[in-house]
């Protein structure tokens, strides 16, 4: 019997969809998700929440989400090797929301609104096969599962003193409240989202990853071999009554598995 000697692969699946609150009041849905799969197996994942009281919230997201994975996709120097050091990793993760933080302001000036207007959270995550390193301003979620199963919260929902309060990329002061954790073990499965999903993907009173909800999630885009399908199924579940009938929000989830 032959034994494959092929290394794993990342495998990913993701979606962003309106909330029911926005749906029915015909307004745009304000998250924003990226993703890239580098060549050397590095998984670059983002997501973005624009502020429900920006006027251009979700031109905010998209931006802040696509520039941090276009920062890092074009460092030329990330690969597995490089991100055994924990500065580089840093550095590499803490440039990625700078550069987003400085699109977004660019962005403003060209619409000719304030930075506010565009505010937005960020997620922006890194993994291979034996790291996963995540940067995070604001609220939503970063998770983990390591090869015996156990799921690990890489990050926690920044949320302020009050209710639905949170920072956001722009505000002053967000780069001294970055998140930024580097997490060196074997992974085979990786979920970031935005907080519409928090209180069904999380118990906060533990501040520990909810199973039922992840494992299901984490089995299916293991097995998921057409991408479209895929996605079809995702933007489904999160469009179901078991989602919508707990949360109004705007949801991001992105998920991967790392498979032969």
């Amino acid at each position: 019997m032959k034994t494959s000697t092929r290394t794993p692969q990342w495998r990913v699946v993701a979606a962003s969809v309106c909330g029911t609150s926005h749906t029915k009041n015909k307004q745009l849905c304000q998250d924003a998700h990226h993703f890239v799969i580098l060549p050397d197996n590095v998984l670059v994942v983002s997501a973005a929440d624009g502020a429900g009281s920006a006027i251009l919230g979700k031109v905010g997201a998209m931006v802040a989400a696509e520039t941090a994975v276009a920062t890092i996709c074009a460092h030329q120097e990330v690969s597995r090797r490089t991100l055994v050091e924990d500065a580089f990793v840093r550095s590499l993760l803490t440039n990625a929301i700078l550069a987003a933080r400085k699109a977004v302001e660019a962005e403003a000036v060209a619409c000719n609104k304030q930075p506010q207007d565009l505010a937005s959270t960020l997620i922006v995550l890194v993994a291979t096969p034996e790291i996963v390193a995540v940067a995070q301003v604001g609220d939503g979620v970063a998770v983990a599962k390591d090869r015996i199963g156990n799921l690990i919260a890489l990050t926690m929902p920044d949320n302020g003193e009050y209710m639905n309060e949170t920072t956001f990329l722009v505000s002053p002061g967000a780069m001294e409240k970055v998140q930024l954790k580097v997490w060196r073990q074997s992974v085979v499965n990786i979920g970031v989202l935005t907080d519409g999903l928090q209180l069904l993907a999380m118990n906060m009173a533990i501040s520990a990853p909810h199973k039922p909800f992840f494992l299901p999630l984490f089995d299916f885009v293991a097995s998921a071999e057409d991408k479209i399908i895929a996605k079809e199924q995702l933007v489904k579940f999160l469009r179901s009554d078991r989602i919508t009938q707990r949360t109004d929000d705007d949801l991001t989830l992105v998920i991967a598995a790392l498979t032969d």
